[in-house]
């Protein structure tokens, strides 16, 4: 085995949209800290009246506007959180209002710049380093900004591929990103699927940021994949455990000689996930790493 890409250290993003008020932040500890519990929580949080999200090494801060914040609301959330296999604890504190806006401009998120070949900023950034590819992203609620390991591995394969007229579907698609990058570096169809909505809402604006309306957009899950699909490269930056479940189903809208690309898991957890690969006909090519997150190519044969 050996890693066939580069690295890129993860940072923080956060999205606020209201300015000059007061807030609480609740910093919550989630163990395991996977992208999946930490959408899940964002979703939940978002409908008992936190705006803003911010991913940090152990879990999630997130932002509610003071006179909102319900702390009986929180423990509820944190109570009946859906998702087994999870511990979830949290503090919270008071912030005296300032100008959002300028703060997450200042601190959180600043443009990623891949070489020469792709730059991922959000609208009101200025002097953006020309680059081959110029992707506009806006998570709001959706993470995937290029920050996360997991998120540049991907880049970084979709970059390295051949894509020119070749069909490509993302899985778990959050914020559009891959698909976007896919169709401006050559794919001819795109076909992005998140079972989030707040993810398939934020996705389609961002491919209307981009310029890129003919990539489909589908709300689900593996269950949005058609029985007349059929794709050349197939990614999936989810976690572990849908990846087992669904490899499956990924193999079905695959030919002979479609590339498969899974991340959004631990290299502890390669062997597992290669072992299923191939009980679908998926034969393993090679792997990315940084920080124990891994990324993997196969090839349907």
């Amino acid at each position: 085995m050996h890693n066939i890409l580069g690295t890129k250290q993860a940072q923080p993003i956060i999205k606020i949209s209201t300015i000059m008020n007061d807030y609480t932040r609740v910093k919550f500890t989630v163990t395991p800290n996977e992208e999946v519990a930490t959408d899940v929580l964002a979703a939940l949080l978002a409908e008992v009246g936190f705006e803003s999200f911010l991913p940090e090494e152990d879990g999630m801060s997130a932002y509610a506007p003071q006179a909102q914040y319900d702390a009986d609301a929180v423990a509820a959330v944190v109570a009946a959180f859906p998702i087994e296999g999870y511990t979830i604890s949290y503090t919270d504190e008071f912030i005296e209002g300032e100008d959002w806006n300028a703060e997450w401009e200042k601190n959180y998120f600043q443009p990623i710049v891949l070489g020469e070949d792709c730059v991922i900023h959000s609208t009101f950034h200025k002097d953006i380093p020309a680059a081959r590819y110029d992707i506009l992203i806006d998570p709001k609620m959706a993470f995937g900004t290029g920050y996360h390991q997991t998120t540049c591995h991907m880049l970084r394969a979709i970059l390295a591929e051949e894509m020119n007229g070749k069909s490509v579907l993302d899985m778990g698609c959050g914020t559009a990103l891959l698909a976007i990058l896919a169709r401006k570096h050559g794919a001819s169809n795109v076909v992005a699927i998140d079972i989030d909505e707040f993810a398939f809402e934020n996705a389609k604006e961002n491919i209307t940021l981009n310029n890129t309306p003919d990539i489909e957009v589908r709300l689900g899950g593996a269950d949005a994949i058609k029985e007349s699909d059929s794709f050349d490269i197939v990614i999936a930056n989810i976690n572990r455990n849908i990846l087992l479940a669904d490899i499956k189903n990924y193999v079905k809208a695959m030919h002979t000689g479609s590339l498969l690309f899974i991340s959004g898991f631990y290299t502890d957890d390669m062997e597992v996930l290669k072992a299923e690969a191939a009980l679908h006909g998926l034969r393993y090519l090679d792997y990315a790493e940084d920080n124990r997150w891994a990324m993997m190519r196969f090839v349907k044969e």
